[in-house]
């Protein structure tokens, strides 16, 4: 349970509107900014305009899934207003606040450690990031199919990088009836994705496996598919790079050939973001509660 913990949420879109709800159930006193266009708000919350009063009252900050862009503006999808977060607001956390967002750019990193508050990146956990990779996958075959006239059955599907969303992806396409490859850069990988069923091979040899592929997803977040790579694709291929902006693929050129080349990032929250929020509800009342115990043992 939340009970007696205060929470501010700030911004977000409709994953957060699943946290706030979740939390709510949990007993914590819930306070939002940026949520005035919100058309039917959970009893229990109290919409706020961002002061820093209210965050002078906070237990918890709870930032978007992308905190905020490197000007401290907030992605505020229910909000008329823009959401800045600036030092006024930081400066007025209490002391033992702790900040929870999905991933943290460098503003809000040197903010929280300009003023000694804890940051947890909830993106970064295990858990949520197996469980947002189930989204991430249904997402990229969305993709895919809209934008190819052959079935994905019966494809050479490549998949580059094997953590935890290229794992799920090559999994799914190889239920789908795709033949998978995929793109390694470790020899234990290799070895797993060999005992899986799937065709590995060795990321530094893209260039001679490039020209098999009918689709590409991507989750390396550097520049993997780069211009020699897109020269020995066929025409007809088609990449999905799920990659964290800006992507492991070189789009200018991917345009110049005539390949169809898409950035995907954060898929959960657009295909499926009543699922992503309640993955994202778990991870911060856990996390919540694993911090109140801790300091309740100091």
């Amino acid at each position: 349970m939340l009970t007696g913990i205060r929470i501010v949420f700030l911004g977000g879109d409709a994953r957060q509107l699943e946290v706030i709800r979740k939390c709510v159930e949990m007993d914590g006193a819930v306070s939002a900014a940026g949520f005035d266009k919100w058309d039917a708000p959970s009893p229990g919350v109290n919409l706020e305009p961002l002061s820093a009063e209210l965050l002078g009252r906070a237990d918890v900050l709870v930032l978007p899934a992308v905190g905020c862009d490197d000007e401290g503006y907030i992605n505020a999808l229910f909000s008329s207003e823009r959401l800045q977060l600036r030092e006024e607001h930081i400066t007025a956390l209490p002391a033992h606040a702790t900040v929870y967002t999905g991933m943290a750019k460098t503003y809000l990193r040197g903010l929280c450690a300009g003023h000694s508050l804890k940051l947890v990146e909830l993106l970064n956990r295990d858990d949520v990031a197996i469980y947002n990779s189930i989204p991430t996958a249904e997402g990229a075959l969305v993709m895919a199919i809209q934008n190819t006239d052959f079935t994905i059955h019966g494809s050479t599907s490549m998949v580059l990088g094997m953590g935890r969303t290229g794992f799920t992806m090559a999994r799914t396409l190889q239920g789908m009836g795709a033949t998978v490859k995929v793109g390694v850069r470790k020899q234990e990988h290799y070895a797993r994705a060999a005992e899986m069923g799937w065709k590995p091979f060795m990321t530094e040899d893209l260039l001679l496996h490039a020209p098999e592929a009918d689709l590409i997803f991507n989750t390396i977040p550097s520049m993997i598919i780069n211009a020699q790579v897109l020269s020995r694709l066929q025409k007809h291929c088609v990449i999905i790079d799920l990659a964290s902006a800006p992507g492991g693929c070189d789009f200018r050129y991917a345009e110049k050939r005539g390949i169809k080349a898409m950035l995907a990032p954060g898929l959960p929250g657009i295909v499926a973001p009543k699922s992503a929020g309640i993955i994202m509800a778990g991870a911060l009342v856990q996390s919540i509660s694993d911090e109140t115990l801790i300091r309740g043992d100091e």
